[in-house]
């Protein structure tokens, strides 16, 4: 029996896709002809001699698509530098991200099954698939480390045009480090609570200065516990050499490539029973809804659990400057992810808690039937080409950016059995060690695998007029297709037709054409300040993620149109104290459209859904003086269903996962003789979980304060030491729930490290 689905909304052949994609590049490669013609005199250099690097504030994003200052861009962008971060002790993309607000993996997964890695929410909608490496999107389910990562740039509100399909509400580029023409290098060491050792090491050699080749090696290997958890273990290392040529010409070339291994014991959380919020699942058992709290430490899993990663990218970016200015810049890359994934799971129905006494606690258990297995692999062949020129209309001054993405990206699931079974777990004292029987892994048969080919074309138009205004309008259009098998193993009530087992396949297509736009006026008051009004789109379609639906109710279905989102912003942006520190302030406004929502009369299912997310954000980074330096953000979220049923578990017209006020801040002072201090303040608004069926579990979870603090010593200009505390106050908190609400990843308590910084 096999089902085939085939949807082609607009058609367009791939002749048209590369006709179109061609005279959006035409012009400028006349310019580029020119541009090696002309015979013109290179650009002077300016050199710059006895600056000091702002540890905390970017000038630019590294994106070639953004051609200004951050202080002349229409946009939120928040850039967080290595140097911020790794004072932090930051290790993972998540950690990061608490250097801007309300962006975070807030959302633990559903029913029995538990995220995995960066799932990252912001602006209350999902953007784990909208997270980019040096400009290319990366997919997998996995836990991103910034051992490698020069520079992380925030992008808020639709990036239609810069980055084609992705989350409504923006995207996250990883900027990785590259080879210089300087022999230095670096080298940590931290030990911290939970037996958590890390070792990392950064080392840049020049190979031949007059011909400007270099050589730039990061390594990474880290091990132990987690502060939070009991029996949670993670062990990872990697290793990313990089190389470059011709750094003192007119053009660089710069060969990369990662290397990632993980061996990790994963979390699936611990039960809500006892959190604000919780009443009884059983309406005989009202004593439940007062029962005490699990202690956050303990481990509901098995410690045959495992999350087995493996990841390689290899990169080839070249980069060229012609003589009057304009710059070609080319990037390849291919790159392969591995996930082998087993964790014991549970959900605390009332089925699942069994409570033979009621009057002693100590008898209740907790069955973990969840037995959730991955085996996912991911790869992506990308090729990007932009084409910057600038040139003049009159009196307007153009900054013209061009280009060409092409990719194919896969991702292949398979099924297994053999999972075993797991004995039920003293609800306040489980015991990981209680043995699995039956565990024999073996591949079912049924596997999942999608494929989507994408060729896009853009233009960028940066417009200035006079010193005051500048103008910017952008156009992009994606063509795609998109396949989908998956084979399902029939069992009785699926088909009673075929005998249990019987291998059932379905074949799904789409193909489609994507446009979107962005235009912003932005005016300068004076060199160092500007305000701003911006308009941007967004589109998602059916199988942004690599998974199509024949299911009417599920909005990746080809039958339905993509999801579309408009913002509008305005803002101010001001660089003050000598332009050390950046101060920024927008207003904004999402909405989104076509979700998939049933009609209560007829029942059938239809594109009428409307959400929206508006507020406000504000941001302030730099230095207050040469010794104080200051990152903080702030942002109001109000988020609501403008039409549709609602999808909070406590029907509430807002979004889930969306915290309505979020803050950070983080602040160090310099003190004589090589002291720095300094530490900041996390501040994050109750959080609404998903609506489902689930009795008795939290609507919420409860808003929080954490603290963090930082000391740091200059032995000489060769060693520093530097002890981080987390959550001075050991405040108990809940870091993320699942949608049904049967569980909780805790906060982590108090908790510290120490690190020993060697510079050669």
């Amino acid at each position: 029996m096999r089902t085939t689905i085939t949807s082609r909304k607009h058609p367009f052949t791939p002749r048209r896709a590369g006709a179109a994609l061609a005279m959006l590049m035409l012009p400028l490669a006349g310019h580029a002809a020119d541009a090696d013609a002309d015979g013109g005199d290179r650009p002077h250099r300016v050199h710059v001699t006895g600056a000091r690097d702002n540890d905390y504030k970017a000038d630019q994003a590294q994106s070639a698509k953004y051609t200004e200052q951050l202080v002349d861009t229409a946009q939120t962008v928040i850039a967080i530098k290595k140097e911020l971060f790794e004072q932090q002790g930051a290790t993972t993309l998540t950690e990061a991200l608490r250097n801007t607000p309300g962006v975070g993996t807030f959302f633990l997964g559903e029913n029995g099954s538990t995220n995995t890695g960066d799932a990252v929410y912001m602006r209350g909608f999902d953007t784990s698939g909208s997270l980019f490496v040096d400009g290319i999107r990366d997919i997998g389910s996995v836990s991103r480390d910034v051992f490698n990562i020069e520079q992380i740039d925030v992008l808020k509100g639709p990036a239609g045009t810069d980055t084609g399909r992705g989350a409504p509400t923006g995207s996250i580029n990883l900027d990785t480090k590259q080879p210089r023409l300087k022999n230095v290098g670096a080298a940590s060491l931290t030990a911290g609570s939970a037996d958590r050792v890390r070792a990392t090491a950064d080392i840049n050699r020049v190979i031949d200065r007059t011909g400007g080749t270099a050589f730039r090696l990061n390594v990474l290997d880290q091990g132990g516990g987690n502060a939070a958890r009991d029996d949670v273990r993670e062990k990872r290392w990697a290793v990313a050499p990089s190389l470059a040529f011709g750094l003192r010409g007119p053009t660089h070339v710069y060969l990369d490539y990662l290397h990632v291994r993980q061996d990790n014991r994963p979390d699936g959380g611990v039960p809500t029973i006892g959190l604000p919020g919780y009443t009884s699942p059983d309406a005989t058992r009202a004593f439940l809804g007062g029962a005490a709290p699990v202690d956050p430490r303990g481990f509901y899993g098995a410690l045959s659990d495992f999350d087995r990663v493996t990841a390689d990218m290899a990169t080839a970016i070249i980069e060229h400057e012609f003589r009057n200015g304009m710059r070609l810049k080319n990037t390849s890359r291919y790159g392969k992810t591995k996930q082998f994934y087993l964790l014991s799971a549970f959900m605390g129905t009332s089925a699942n808690i069994v409570t033979p006494s009621a009057a002693d606690p100590s008898t209740w258990s907790l069955a973990r039937t969840t037995r959730t297995i991955k085996d996912q692999e991911n790869t992506v062949l990308a090729n990007q080409t932009t084409l910057t020129t600038g040139f003049d209309t009159g009196a307007l001054r153009h900054t013209l950016v061009a280009g060409l993405d092409l990719s194919n990206e896969k991702q292949s699931n398979r099924s297994y059995v053999g999972g075993g079974t797991l004995l039920p777990a003293n609800l306040y004292h489980p015991d990981p060690g209680s043995p699995v029987t039956g565990l024999d892994l073996q591949r079912s048969g049924a596997r999942t695998q999608g494929e989507s080919a994408t060729a896009s074309g853009y233009l960028l138009d940066t417009i200035k007029f006079g010193d005051r205004w500048i103008f910017n309008a952008s156009a992009r259009l994606d063509h795609f297709d998109t396949t989908y098998d998956a084979i399902a193993l029939s069992t009785a009530t699926s088909n009673p037709a075929l005998p249990v087992g019987t291998p059932m396949p379905t074949h799904i297509e789409l193909s489609d054409n994507l446009a979107s736009g962005k235009v912003s006026a932005l005016y300068k008051p004076t060199a160092t300040s500007s305000v701003y009004a911006l308009w941007a789109d967004s589109k998602n379609p059916p199988g942004s993620n690599l998974a199509l639906s024949g299911n009417a109710n599920s909005a990746a279905n080809p039958i339905y149109e993509p999801q579309a989102s408009t913002t509008t912003e305005v803002g101010a942006k001001w660089e003050v104290l000598d332009r050390r520190l950046a101060l920024n302030a927008a207003l904004y406004r999402t909405d989104v459209k076509n979700e998939v929502e049933q009609d209560p009369v007829d029942l059938k299912y239809y594109q009428t859904g409307k959400k929206r997310v508006q507020g406000i954000e504000l941001a302030v980074t730099g230095e207050i003086t040469r010794a104080w330096s200051v990152n903080a953000g702030y942002t109001y979220m109000d988020t609501s269903i403008e039409a549709g049923k609602a999808v909070t578990a406590s029907g509430a017209n807002a979004l889930s996962y969306t915290p309505k006020q979020a803050f950070t801040s983080w602040t160090t002072y310099r003190l004589p003789h090589g002291f720095t201090i300094g530490g900041g303040v996390r501040y994050q608004g109750k959080l609404l979980r998903g609506r489902d069926g689930a009795v008795g579990t939290p609507a919420y979870a409860d808003a929080y304060w954490v603290a963090d603090a930082v000391a740091d010593y200059k032995v000489n200009r060769w060693l520093d030491l530097r002890l981080n505390v987390y959550n001075l106050f050991d405040k108990d908190y809940v870091a993320a729930i699942n949608k049904s609400g049967y569980r909780y990843t805790p906060g982590a308590p108090r908790w510290a490290s120490l690190t020993a910084n060697v510079h050669f």
